[in-house]
């Protein structure tokens, strides 16, 4: 199984909105979103699950792609690992599944496949981790397949 755990891109600061799930992607924010999303519509096949939080920002930034989304309560701001592995059915998906969501649940779910530990990893705003599970030996192991920052694509 394949899951892209991509970051929302630059959003205004809270004093701009009276809530943080209306906060909008900024100027910038809107350029990194659209520079990922036409490396990942070149990169991911078209059965690819793409799941968002109901975030503006991060709705937002799936929107750059293009594809069909399902907007996910369990990915909202304050989620957490386990919701966000239960929705992406790790690792017993078949397709590959690309989240759209926030720090610190991104990080802490990628410190968590590939450590073991839920630390607390930094993903910048904009950029992805793209991780591959895989049976070796009878063992699971998970390999990062990518990591990438929007200024790089």
């Amino acid at each position: 199984m394949d899951l892209i755990l991509w970051r929302h891109a630059e959003a205004f600061e809270m004093r701009e909105v009276q809530s943080d799930l209306e906060r909008a992607l900024t100027p910038k924010g809107e350029r990194q979103a659209q520079r990922m999303a036409g490396w990942l519509n070149r990169q991911l096949p078209a059965s690819t699950r793409v799941l968002v939080s109901p975030a503006r920002r991060a709705q937002q930034t799936a929107a750059a792609l293009d594809r069909k989304v399902k907007t996910l309560v369990e990915l909202a701001p304050d989620g957490t690992v386990d919701a966000l592995l239960h929705a992406v059915r790790w690792p017993e998906a078949r397709e590959p599944v690309l989240v759209v969501g926030h720090q610190p649940t991104l990080g802490l779910t990628a410190a968590y496949l590939l450590s073991g530990q839920a630390q607390s990893w930094a993903l910048r705003k904009g950029g992805l981790w793209w991780l591959r599970a895989r049976q070796r030996d009878g063992e699971l192991q998970v390999v990062l397949h990518a990591a990438l920052a929007p200024e790089l694509v």
